[in-house]
């Protein structure tokens, strides 16, 4: 099972609940992850903190909807054997979501269990560089959203 530290670095809204986000993150984890102890924290940051963190470590100087940071093992950290369960961190900019939902026609709660899904994938190494990485991975993201009784998050895209 999961446990998600839901961390606000802006006034605590309605969306999302820490059990929303419990739901969104167990119902990403793939193959051995799902039945595994693990641990995510969400941040829920304003536009400023996430132009900071997107500049500092994507060296883009813009907000962005979703970042996600994978646990690095410290070098030095005494290996006994077992993995941590630390997926690592999703930082999600709050206005940005919400203007995306907007854009988009989707509903807020929609968007979020999106963008969580989308991020939770990225902490277990997917990603959309290229092509063939793309699909895959949004391939999954509407299986994922699908079984949590979400619409297809790029059926307006396509």
């Amino acid at each position: 099972m999961v446990e998600v530290e839901l961390q606000w670095g802006v006034t605590e809204l309605a969306l999302p609940t820490q059990q929303q986000c419990e739901e969104w993150v167990q119902a990403s984890l793939i193959g051995d992850l799902a039945n595994e102890a693990n641990e995510v924290t969400i941040r829920v940051v304003d536009a400023e903190e996430s132009q900071t963190l997107n500049r500092d470590y994507r060296n883009i100087d813009k907000p962005t909807n979703v970042l996600s940071f994978e646990f690095e093992q410290p070098p030095g950290l005494v290996d006994l054997g077992e993995a941590l369960p630390y997926l690592g961190d999703l930082v999600i900019c709050a206005e940005i979501v919400e203007q995306e939902a907007k854009q988009q026609n989707k509903t807020l709660v929609e968007h979020w269990a999106h963008m969580i899904v989308h991020g939770t994938l990225h902490l277990q190494g997917f990603d959309h560089i290229d092509d063939d990485d793309a699909e895959e991975m949004e391939a999954l993201e509407v299986e994922i959203m699908q079984g949590l009784d979400f619409a297809d998050p790029y059926a307006s895209e396509k």
